[in-house]
């Protein structure tokens, strides 16, 4: 599909959909006025992620005093399910990340209740969910539907179906879903980002996070190299966070 085919396509499903009428807005301004807005401050933040980078081993070692290691050991089979059904998925969505650090960061705060944003597969999902489910908690997740390519179905795809009785997700932009999430409910154990990537959609989402995040939880953040909003967003607030390389991108995490 070409880059006009997408966008025709996208802006046509957009207007299908009057509850998203909203965030089409928001995306036409990001993309024209604010359009630099995307990478303010990546070279800034790049340097400062560099110069105290860790490992996702060393991360939750020294955060939470937990060894890592036997997470692919004890989740073998159902991390080898879930890769088959990403292989079998026919849309391509973001792959897994730091699946270690978001369940140890649910196990180290014994969590009952999480909240994410951007779902894609689900492998973020799933690493929340095999710890909350210990503890008959939920997940509450935000995701945009996946206008472009027909994808809605496929959403969280490789998320075990025993595991779904505990997550709810809210299939809306952020800006639309949070409000609902944090009227269900209003205290979190952790959050993790990882959806809109704009340094305006960031700080904003972030601020509405933390201020849900209870005290001793932990924040987590996917790819805060991409402008410096997460940086801004901690030297504000004079939090020192932990930032961890993986895979040639960063997240920053904190306990707060």
């Amino acid at each position: 599909m070409s880059e006009i085919s997408r966008v025709l396509k996208t802006f046509i499903a957009y207007l299908k959909r009057p509850d998203l009428y909203p965030e089409l807005g928001r995306k036409i301004v990001k993309n024209t006025v604010n359009r630099g807005n995307a990478f303010k401050g990546k070279e800034k933040t790049n340097s400062w992620a560099a110069s105290r980078a860790v490992s996702q081993k060393q991360a939750v070692s020294q955060l939470f005093g937990i060894d890592i290691e036997p997470f692919q050991t004890e989740f073998a089979e159902v991390l080898k399910d879930s890769q088959k059904r990403q292989e079998d998925c026919p849309i391509k969505m973001g792959g897994a990340g730091a699946l270690e650090l978001i369940y140890y960061s649910c196990e180290f705060t014994n969590a009952k209740s999480t909240v994410e944003t951007g779902v894609a597969y689900g492998w973020s999902s799933l690493a929340a969910l095999l710890s909350l489910t210990k503890r008959n908690g939920t997940l509450y997740s935000s995701d945009m539907p996946y206008l472009a390519q027909d994808g809605d179905q496929y959403v969280g795809c490789i998320v075990p179906e025993n595991l779904k009785s505990h997550w709810k997700l809210f299939r809306f932009a952020d800006k639309e879903s949070l409000p609902k999430i944090f009227a269900d409910n209003a205290s979190f154990d952790v959050v993790h980002y990882d959806s809109d990537k704009s340094y305006n959609g960031r700080f904003w989402a972030y601020n509405e996070l933390y201020k849900h995040l209870r005290k001793g939880g932990v924040f987590i953040s996917d790819d805060i190299g991409d402008n410096s909003a997460y940086q801004d967003f901690c030297e504000k607030n004079s939090i020192e966070t932990t930032v961890v390389e993986y895979e040639g991108k960063y997240i920053g995490v904190f306990v707060k």
